[in-house]
């Protein structure tokens, strides 16, 4: 079916293995209730291609590939719509690639691939490999979606900046892989939001992100070394909590800020290897299993305001040379110049450890020699309160007021 002018469908449901196509600026598709219903998982329900002002509401769609894809489009609307039963690999499977690019991306509810100033808002996108797909997208508002339980990602942004994701659900976004052997890994890369591929300067606020392999995950090197820092993005007032692995991980990127957020019950609060400049603010990080905030090799960071409570370790730094990481992050050598200031720090087994050639903070390593010793952390005005132990530190320029 090809659309070219504004279009209301009559409702009940429409069988269209091939889907429907949008081919005129300033369409307006209502739905009107209306299911379409794909074949084999393959195609796209709606597709629209180099257009403008597309406005897309009242729709339902499954059992394509993916329920809609836009591609070069700008002034776009998406609005009411649920997606489904979109393509997906079998259950307890393939540990994801979460670099994997548009022409092989995973099946899911909506993909945009080069969409710019476009609104995103009040669909369902849940029940399925993947939510919301971004690729090389721009001033997206992303606003009210819910994507719940998907397989994948519920939200995944590659290249994608300047955007604003306020208000949206990625709850229960989780996979079990099976190894070779016996046993297996709970989470395989799948979160409630995935970050990669130089996505910066966008805004998360006000997002659930709860129960799935990963909170939020942002990654800015990939399997291939190729550094694509996802720098200057903002979180705030967003829970990513009860997850397995880690609620917020950011890596490999700069300038990152944290505000406001809940990292509860899960393995690691925040995890931010290999990063710099990144501020952790008036957080709460409580109950978890390991660590509230791990970081390996992080530089100038500031942890401001915090509640760090009933957890392993509250702050958990070192420092660890993999040759591979030089070229990426050559400034990222050691932990240094952190200032760790008006926390408090309750409850936890210890409060903060800082320590020289560890493997995840609490083993010694240095198989390629040692690197430099973290140096220069500042504590001021903290407060601790019952910890088993409250400062473990292993440093040179060291300074507590």
């Amino acid at each position: 079916m090809v659309i070219t002018a504004d279009t209301t469908l009559p409702g009940g449901t429409l069988y269209l293995p091939e889907g429907l196509q949008i081919e005129a600026d300033g369409v307006t598709l209502n739905g009107n209730g209306t299911t379409l219903i794909g074949d084999d998982f393959s195609g796209n329900g709606v597709f629209v291609n180099g257009k403008n002002a597309v406005t897309i509401t009242n729709l339902r769609v499954q059992n394509f590939a993916h329920g809609i894809r836009a591609e070069n489009c700008g002034a776009l609307t998406i609005a009411g719509v649920t997606a489904a039963s979109t393509a997906e690999p079998d259950p307890n499977g393939e540990f994801l690639d979460i670099f994997r690019g548009a022409d092989v991306a995973y099946g899911g509810g909506i993909i945009l691939v080069g969409v710019a100033d476009s609104k995103i808002q009040k669909n369902n996108l849940s029940h399925q490999m993947c939510g919301l797909l971004a690729y090389d997208c721009a001033r997206l508002e992303v606003r009210a979606n819910v994507a719940d339980y998907c397989s994948g990602f519920g939200f995944y942004l590659s290249g994608t900046c300047d955007s604003i994701y306020e208000a949206n659900h990625a709850d229960f976004c989780c996979r079990w892989h099976v190894r070779a052997g016996g046993g297996g890994h709970m989470g395989a890369d799948a979160a409630g939001f995935v970050i990669v591929k130089g996505s910066s300067r966008n805004t998360f606020r006000g997002n659930f992100a709860r129960l799935g392999g990963d909170g939020f995950f942002l990654a800015g090197l990939t399997h291939a070394l190729e550094a694509l820092p996802c720098n200057d993005n903002l979180f705030e007032n967003n829970d990513a909590s009860w997850s397995p692995n880690i609620a917020f991980e950011a890596t490999f990127s700069r300038g990152n800020v944290f505000r406001g957020n809940t990292a509860n019950h899960c393995n690691y609060g925040f995890w931010l290897g290999f990063s710099s400049g990144n501020v952790l603010e008036n957080n709460r990080i409580t109950l978890n299993r390991t660590a509230g905030v791990a970081t390996e090799n992080g530089v100038e960071m500031t942890v401001r305001g915090n509640e760090v409570r009933g957890n392993a370790y509250g702050l958990l730094l070192w420092s660890k040379r993999i040759p591979q990481f030089d070229a990426a992050v050559p400034g990222n050598d050691t932990s240094r110049d952190w200032l760790i200031e008006g926390n408090v720090f309750a409850g936890n087994a210890r409060a903060i450890r800082i320590a020289a050639d560890q493997d995840h903070g609490v083993r010694p390593y240095s198989p390629e020699g040692t690197c430099p010793p973290p140096r220069n952390h500042a504590l001021r005005g903290n407060t601790f309160e019952a910890n088993r132990m409250d400062v473990d530190a292993d440093l040179t320029g060291f300074f507590v007021t």
